[in-house]
């Protein structure tokens, strides 16, 4: 059994509201913790909302239940694979970023332990800056990207080549951003292995 398995009851997928812990201070708590386990309390105490999903079958069912709460009408989505998810939910999407989306289904470079942010490329949102994608953003990631720092990351990405336009997004309670819209909602649906 998987450690998120174990966790799952315990970490809800809806950003957490105590604000009297700093990020900084619960990544200290929690530095010994398995970095998966580490990701997730980060990445919802930063205010991502975060979504386990033992298999492609339940990643499925949860984007649809997230498309229908929050009324998604457009997608920008350049990922081949994830295409075919909005295709089986009926979502209308396009390849390139317009204004008319009012979310963005991607995916990710690696998930960083150390502060829970999600570090992307020119693979994930081409040559758009993260500042213009739409209000809500919906990753799918493997288990497996998790890295426990950017070093790792960027070790990974180093080995890997032609990697460009790296950048990283947070939920939008994340004190370390630089001030930006307060209305973003970053939803994770995170895969295992």
């Amino acid at each position: 059994m998987s450690l998120f398995k174990r966790i799952v009851g315990k970490i809800m997928n809806q950003p957490e509201d105590n604000e009297n812990q700093s990020l900084e201070k619960l990544g200290d708590s929690l530095k010994n913790a398995d970095l998966d386990y580490k990701f997730a309390q980060l990445f919802t105490h930063s205010g991502g909302f975060f979504n386990y999903c033992a298999d492609e079958a339940e990643a499925l069912q949860i984007l649809n239940q997230i498309i229908k709460l929050e009324q998604v009408k457009s997608v920008f989505c350049c990922d081949r694979d994830l295409k075919n998810f909005l295709d089986v939910v009926k979502v209308p999407y396009t390849d390139n970023l317009e204004q008319s989306n009012d979310t963005a289904f991607i995916t990710c470079e690696y998930l960083i332990a150390y502060d829970g942010r999600i570090m992307l490329s020119h693979n994930n949102i081409k040559h758009f800056h993260s500042s213009r994608l739409p209000e809500k953003i919906i990753v799918m990631a493997n288990v497996s990207q998790i890295v426990s720092n950017l070093n790792d990351a960027m070790s990974k990405i180093k080995r890997n080549g032609n990697v460009k336009n790296l950048t990283s997004i947070s939920g939008n309670q994340n004190k370390l951003d630089a001030p930006t819209r307060n209305s973003t909602k970053l939803f994770l649906l995170l895969i295992e292995d």
